[in-house]
């Protein structure tokens, strides 16, 4: 089930990845996941007219560090622009490029950005072509279609393929599902049939259970983890058939990391939140995150954690 992914000469270690998530994948956090295991890690979704504009915190979207090979995610309608983000001084380092047309969110999808490139092949063609001049690895995130009786992912995928895409990851649900219920895995093995370039698929996959599932029905050269890499990011450490291992140090390396990344205030709200994902299901949940909530440094975060990671490891 697990290996080493060729895309386009970028080897990945293994070929289970963390998804693009905004507001979460950040850095730090992409370092923390690739420790456990993640095989290829994303960023944020980082908006193209925003580099075009200067934007300096869409550029604070794309720092990384050491990480190898390195992927960012851009979203956008414009195949020019989106052409000059691939192209520019902030993507310079990154091995490969990919592009959101599965975003189910309706801001994304009014600008007519994201899902709604479903429903213009030929723009969502045409920009993966431009993209591809740039001379970056270009991928596709994409969903099954945009409800049931729109689905699309076959010919969705040849198209990407054929302008050039090298690498095609198939959320498995129609835009109208957002995140609820099963994968659709017909539509993913259809995807994946249709192209000859390496397909991974994303929805669902909360546990090594669920990835097995996965790539037996589909067929996928890899799976994406999403929200479960948030409640437990050791979840690529069970993918991997590996132990998991306690979780506070990991979680005081992030509030390091964090904190020297993104200063004070942006690492306390962060790992409040995050600290509250990774206490989900544990006795005494709720008041724990009122406490974390409650706190106001990272340093109270810490000390927190140290008690509260204790006895969820108990």
């Amino acid at each position: 089930m697990l290996h080493a992914l060729d895309i386009a000469g970028m080897v990945c270690p293994n070929n289970v990845f963390l998804a693009p998530m905004a507001g979460y994948t950040n850095y730090p956090y992409r370092k923390l996941c690739a420790a456990l295991g993640a095989g290829l890690s994303f960023t944020e979704m980082v908006s193209a007219k925003g580099l075009h504009y200067g934007s300096e915190e869409t550029k604070l979207l794309l720092y990384h560090g050491e990480e190898s090979p390195k992927a960012a995610q851009l979203f956008g309608s414009d195949p020019e622009i989106l052409r000059e983000a691939c192209e520019s001084e902030a993507l310079r380092e990154f091995d490969l490029i990919d592009l959101n047309m599965g975003c189910p969110m309706p801001k994304i999808v009014k600008n007519g950005e994201g899902n709604a490139l479903m429903e213009n092949p030929a723009l969502a063609e045409k920009i993966v072509a431009e993209c591809v001049k740039s001379g970056k690895r270009i991928s596709v995130k994409f969903r099954t279609g945009v409800d049931e009786g729109h689905k699309c992912a076959a010919e969705f995928a040849k198209r990407c393929e054929g302008a050039g895409a090298c690498l095609l990851t198939v959320h498995g649900r129609t835009r109208d599902k957002i995140y609820a219920g099963p994968p659709d895995y017909a539509e993913i093995a259809a995807a994946k049939g249709a192209v000859g370039i390496p397909v991974i698929a994303n929805g669902g996959i909360w546990n090594e259970r669920d990835a097995a599932r996965m790539l037996e029905r589909t067929g996928a050269d890899g799976v994406m983890v999403a929200r479960a890499a948030l409640y437990d990011p050791r979840v690529f450490c069970a993918i991997k058939g590996e132990e998991r291992p306690p979780l506070l140090p990991y979680f005081l390396r992030l509030v390091e990391e964090e904190r020297e990344v993104y200063g004070e205030r942006f690492a306390l709200v962060f790992c409040r939140k995050m600290a509250a994902f990774w206490l989900k299901g544990t006795r005494g949940a709720a008041a724990g995150k009122r406490r974390l909530f409650a706190a106001q440094t990272t340093e109270e975060v810490a000390l927190l954690a140290e008690e509260l990671f204790a006895e969820k490891e108990a």
